[in-house]
């Protein structure tokens, strides 16, 4: 015989465990699965350990997606607000780091109690760890077959993430499972990641792995399927052995197409045509001394050296329109990346379950009643810095007020 719940919620992460604990607490019973063995291991590493839990300017605005209104239902009903008095209530020391952005002062294990204590409150049932055979449809409800016994249920909420970060248990099991009841799908890549650079076009920036500055780097709104809007961002650059990284790139990496370039402005503040310009009857400097006033010396070297220019060169036998193509070389840098790391370091998976066969205000699949779908394994992909949290518990409550 089958065990019977309301709600069974496959995914115990951030979406999860706030849909099970907001079911639960309306009197739902909910049983919460899950196939690893240690609790929400991503919002555990997330943050450097201190979880971005939210961020306070959270808007649809800060969501890439097929359909960008889709989100705006959830996020108006669960706010980063509403969040934070979660956090308050348990007393969890909490600060704002950066661009809203906010962290626990201590670690991210206390999010995880504390949503731990909030499944207990409503007194969800744990199978963990717990793998899912197969999931059926009766005119009754759902079937599910599963380690420790069969579940029967009204309502079935699928939480399981996307395929970033596979080494701490991601898996496509969502993808599948839409696929099986004829849903259709955004194709997944990796998002928030790494951007990769091969053969001659980065065989001058190699040596550079470690600079960091700060930047503005954009791209085109794009022709794929996946792009609705433009990306700009002025974030840290961080140059690595493969390519580029750091903050800049993996806000633009959701944004970036394969085969197109992204821009950057390594001196944002600075025309440094014009500035080059005007110095020249003053300055008696070389160019590599120059530019060096301005960027870390290794970086100034190297951009010179991959546009045809020699550091030793002084200033005041440059002509102006050389000057102005070097000023383009830094303040327009467009370069191909070839790739990304991968989901191996992509923090978010873009793409999913594609919003059209979903209902925004209650997160079910349209010909599916009873069928939900949340978080990661959506088609909706926040920006770097506590958004895909929050679209997380947005999420996690639209249906866990909904089952």
């Amino acid at each position: 015989m089958a065990k019977q719940y309301d709600v069974a919620v496959i995914g115990a992460g951030a979406a999860g465990m706030m849909c099970a604990a907001i079911a639960a607490q309306r009197g739902k019973r909910v049983v919460l699965l899950d196939h690893a063995t240690r609790l929400a291991e991503k919002i555990r590493i997330s943050g450097g350990g201190r979880c971005n839990f939210t961020n306070i300017g959270a808007g649809p605005a800060n969501f890439l997606s097929q359909n960008p209104n889709f989100c705006r239902s959830a996020l108006s009903r669960y706010t980063p607000q509403d969040f934070l008095g979660l956090v308050k209530k348990y007393r969890i020391a909490y600060h704002e780091k950066h661009k809203g952005q906010l962290f626990c002062d201590d670690s991210s294990e206390q999010i995880i109690q504390m949503l731990r204590a909030e499944c207990a409150a409503g007194e969800v049932s744990w199978r963990m760890p717990c793998k899912i055979g197969s999931i059926e449809k009766s005119e009754t409800g759902f079937h599910i077959t599963a380690e420790g016994g069969d579940i029967a249920c009204d309502s079935v909420v699928i939480a399981t993430g996307g395929l970033s970060i596979p080494k701490i248990g991601a898996t496509d099991l969502g993808y599948r499972i839409a696929k099986q009841f004829d849903l259709q799908i955004v194709e997944p890549r990796p998002g928030l990641v790494p951007l990769t650079f091969d053969g001659p076009s980065w065989e001058a920036f190699a040596p550079l792995a470690g600079i960091a500055l700060e930047v503005e780097v954009s791209t085109g709104g794009g022709k794929g399927k996946n792009k609705t809007q433009r990306g700009h961002f002025r974030e840290d650059l961080l140059f690595t052995h493969r390519g580029l990284s750091g903050p800049a790139i993996l806000q633009i990496s959701s944004y970036w197409e394969p085969g197109t370039p992204i821009v950057l402005d390594l001196l944002p503040e600075m025309d440094v045509a014009e500035e080059l310009i005007s110095s020249k009857t003053t300055v008696k400097k070389q160019l590599g001394n120059v530019l060096s006033q301005w960027l870390p010396a290794r970086l100034a070297d190297g951009l010179l050296v991959a546009n045809g220019f020699a550091p030793d060169m002084r200033l005041a036998d440059m002509a102006d329109a050389k000057l102005r193509k070097l000023g383009d070389a830094i303040n327009r840098w467009a370069i191909v990346p070839t790739g990304s790391e991968g989901y191996k370091k992509a923090e978010v998976t873009l793409g999913g379950v594609d919003t059209r066969e979903l209902s925004q205000q209650t997160m079910m699949a349209n010909k599916v009643p009873g069928l939900y779908f949340i978080g990661e394994t959506v088609d909706v992909t926040g920006w770097l810095g506590g958004y895909n949290f929050q679209w997380a518990w947005a999420s996690g409550y639209a249906a866990g007020t909904s089952v």
